[in-house]
């Protein structure tokens, strides 16, 4: 395939992804205020009522009678914040981070990356149940938490794009002008990182839908009355048999999400490939 028509399809693919998050975002968003029914009232009359138009169940109830429908909306809207905000946070660490060290080489590079390398040892789910105990089960924890493990990979590839980087022309012509290490930073190597750093970016949210996702199905992320998309799996897969609705319908939502999300980080990064090959 040509280039162009490869950049045509990486485009057409790229709009569709965007599309299905912008199509999930308006169903978290407006879901809630549009439906009649609340997702924390309780109806001990309509317990594992399946998907149906009366009163407007359109996803059927819970084991304790409320509305799917809502509570789907409004747990994909807690893992979208969680995913969106720990990923900037890890964004905001990872290349400050990153860049730092590649930049200084040396001593303190590599000082840097031994931090980087003892984080990595430790077993996550320690850390977070420390946290736990700690600070308590606190909402603001999942940032935390998931920001904790995601820059360290952020880091690393920032790190040897900047390796690459100052060694450039236009680096070395900035050290002859004079110009300090903060200045070619912030003017000539974080820009230049822009395009890894979103592709990147992309394909580090599915990453922290899933870590938030795999804490709430553990008891140790999202605590009632609030919900998340991993909440709900959690709940739905004790009642599999006898209401597969409560399991497949969050599930899938879930599953659709992560999958516009890499496809999007897939269609970004071969955009960025065609353009360098040019």
């Amino acid at each position: 395939m040509s280039a162009p028509a490869a950049t045509r399809e990486s485009r057409r693919r790229l709009s569709w992804s965007a599309a299905g998050l912008v199509l999930i975002a308006v169903f978290a968003i407006a879901v809630p205020f549009a439906s009649p029914n609340e997702g924390r009232t309780t109806n001990f009359d309509r317990i594992l009522e399946a998907p149906t138009s009366e009163n407007m169940h359109w996803f059927g109830t819970d084991d304790l009678g409320r509305d799917l429908l809502v509570r789907t909306a409004e747990g994909a809207q807690v893992t979208l914040i969680v995913a969106l905000v720990a990923s900037l946070v890890s964004l905001v660490i990872g290349v400050g981070y990153g860049a730092i060290a590649g930049y200084a080489g040396g001593r303190t590079d590599s000082v840097m990356m031994r931090v980087v390398d003892t984080l990595y040892a430790m077993p996550f789910i320690f850390f977070v149940i420390l946290l736990m105990v700690v600070f308590e089960r606190n909402f603001f924890l999942m940032f935390v938490a998931i920001g904790a493990i995601n820059w360290l990979d952020m880091a690393r590839i920032v790190r040897g794009q900047t390796i690459a980087l100052r060694e450039r022309e236009f680096v070395l012509a900035a050290r002859l002008n004079g110009a300090s290490g903060t200045w070619i930073l912030a003017r000539h190597i974080v820009p230049n990182l822009a395009g890894i750093v979103v592709v990147y970016l992309t394909l580090t949210i599915p990453q922290a839908i899933l870590v938030e996702s795999f804490l709430s199905f553990l008891g140790l992320g999202v605590q009632e009355p609030e919900t998340s998309l991993g909440t709900l799996v959690s709940a739905g897969a004790d009642h599999l048999e006898s209401a597969s609705w409560l399991l497949l319908i969050p599930g899938g939502l879930l599953a659709f999400l992560l999958l516009c999300f890499n496809f999007a980080g897939d269609r970004l990064r071969d955009t960025f490939d065609v353009r360098e090959s040019r």
